[in-house]
């Protein structure tokens, strides 16, 4: 039985190796050497890195603009999904209608909605404008065309696919026990009261494991920037995200062995984010049958 277990396993175990593993590896290596896919490889040390940090400006821009798009983007698509899933749960006729229609947009290929926000976010005849001068502004932002807006650009296209993160919190909403609201009402509690004191502690597992993926997805971000930035990201490289930054070095100057370099501070910084959140979790994540917190 366990031949046959480690047969069937096999196929997975040579793809993590020669897919995942190997890969990686190499990637450590290719960080400490000159590489450019025409020559060999050649042994520099630590020089990918020195010059990272005390040479290469275009590397501490994509620093700023990844952290200010995770700043910006995070705490708005948390609170946005959260008061969504909170529409979605309530009872009413046709609400698998809504939460289906909801839902689509995160489904859609990212490169097709940057696409599109293209389009909607033009300065002289995109709708986002022409909605904000009906209202009565009559200089909107130039969005993609200001470094100030073109950052917060990217965050307005990400709300597209909020509904995604609004079924995962109304999962978490739907396995809360109805019975703790059905003793708050009879103690006379309102329903901000409700709300603070029941729903928020009871859903913090499901905003936790929102709030990782969210972090790791602000670090992915390459397909806005590129899109609706072209390659270098937009002017003054307003757009140019981490991961852009590392494709540019990587696949438009020919130095791959310096963009495993950037990949891998890429995979510290991730790290050190996670770490952080996962160390200071205790301090609000609310698991019912936790015996630390019952203590």
């Amino acid at each position: 039985e366990e031949r046959a277990a480690y047969l069937f396993l096999m196929p997975w175990l040579i793809g993590i190796v020669v897919f995942m593993l190997g890969p990686i590896i190499a990637s450590v290596y290719l960080s400490l050497t000159n590489y450019n896919l025409i020559t060999p490889p050649e042994w520099v040390g630590l020089d990918n890195y020195r010059e990272m940090f005390f040479d290469d400006r275009n590397f501490w821009q994509s620093i700023r603009v990844t952290l200010k798009f995770t700043v910006l983007s995070v705490p708005l698509y948390m609170v946005t999904g959260l008061a969504i899933s909170l529409l979605l749960n309530m009872k009413m006729r046709g609400m698998y209608l809504f939460r289906t229609i909801l839902y689509l947009p995160s489904v859609l290929s990212g490169v097709a909605v940057a696409v599109l926000w293209v389009t909607l976010l033009n300065p002289e005849l995109g709708a986002v404008n022409w909605v904000l001068r009906s209202i009565g502004i009559a200089n909107p932002p130039r969005w993609l065309s200001s470094p100030d807006w073109a950052v917060p650009a990217v965050v307005l296209m990400g709300l597209w696919s909020v509904g995604g993160s609004a079924i995962i919190y109304l999962a978490g909403l739907q396995n809360i026990p109805p019975q703790l609201y059905e003793a708050a009402e009879i103690d006379g509690a309102n329903t901000w009261q409700r709300f603070r004191n029941i729903t928020l502690p009871m859903l913090t597992p499901t905003l936790f494991f929102s709030l990782i993926t969210s972090l790791i997805g602000a670090f992915q971000v390459f397909e806005a920037g590129f899109i609706l930035g072209g390659s270098r990201g937009g002017r003054s490289g307003a757009l140019r995200f981490y991961l852009l930054n590392l494709w540019n070095e990587g696949f438009r100057n020919g130095r791959l062995g310096y963009a495993s370099a950037l990949a891998w501070i890429l995979v510290v910084l991730a790290a050190i984010v996670i770490f952080i959140t996962f160390r200071t979790s205790n301090r609000w994540v609310y698991y019912e049958h936790d015996p630390d917190r019952a203590s």
